[in-house]
């Protein structure tokens, strides 16, 4: 889904579920936000594709926060384009560079997971995450940054999802990239999802942050894209905190 000009929205399909990532492109690059569960490289390829965007070169990938379905591709990507510029918070650097392990996925969910991959991808994913030869983020991006993508992208530091996680304000269509800092649920914006938050209290602190930007659209991992009156939806939700 074309959302403004240089920022598209992907629908991506995993089992009963849908992820949406997010492409960044100008005339020259395309630059992707998180990258689906592992295994999800070919559909995410598949769907720049039909975007009209595949022409372009990939030049780096933007991951919100260490969670696997945000980087659960990143190895396939960095497989078959070495020279890809890797972005992330400190604070998650050292989980995506495989030196901790994923918190929030157990391991027996983690080898049922690898189990179920072709041969190629779960080598791919052993070896950037189990038992990592070296580092995966080769540059860290930090609270207040200006990305050079798409005419310009804003870092927002949102903590509490994960200690690094990150939202990205795209400033010439004013659309706040959110990962998992909200999720939309039958047409209605809502904070982050409690069961998969280990701090909501600093969660929905990170929320005031967007007071600073004038939000027209939204893009959630989790849900798609909401217009219309986001700032005041977003108040809202941080409203007696």
């Amino acid at each position: 889904m074309r959302i403004a000009a240089g920022i598209e929205m992907l629908e991506l399909h995993w089992g009963s579920m849908t992820f949406c990532p997010t492409v960044l492109f100008d005339h020259e690059q395309w630059v992707l936000v998180d990258t689906g569960m592992p295994g999800s490289a070919p559909a995410i390829l598949e769907l720049v594709k039909h975007a009209d965007i595949g022409q372009l070169h990939l030049s780096a990938i933007l991951l919100t926060h260490n969670d696997i379905d945000h980087i659960g591709s990143l190895p396939t990507f960095k497989a078959n384009h070495p020279q890809l510029n890797i972005y992330a918070h400190e604070a998650d650097k050292a989980v995506i560079d495989g030196k901790q392990p994923m918190v929030k996925v157990p391991l027996a969910r983690l080898a049922g997971l690898l189990g179920a991959l072709p041969e190629k991808t779960r080598i791919e994913f052993e070896a950037a995450f189990v038992k990592p030869t070296k580092e995966n983020v080769t540059r860290t991006m930090a609270d207040g940054e200006t990305l050079p993508f798409a005419g310009g992208i804003k870092v927002i530091h949102t903590p509490g999802h994960t200690p690094g996680h990150v939202c990205l304000y795209h400033v010439s269509s004013k659309t706040l990239i959110a990962g998992d800092a909200m999720v939309i649920e039958n047409g209605k914006l809502f904070g982050p999802r409690e069961a998969l938050t280990p701090d909501m209290t600093t969660a929905l602190q990170s929320l005031k942050k967007f007071k600073a930007y004038d939000i027209e659209t939204v893009i959630c991992f989790h849900g798609g894209q909401l217009q219309g009156y986001v700032n005041e939806r977003i108040a809202a939700l941080t409203d007696g905190i």
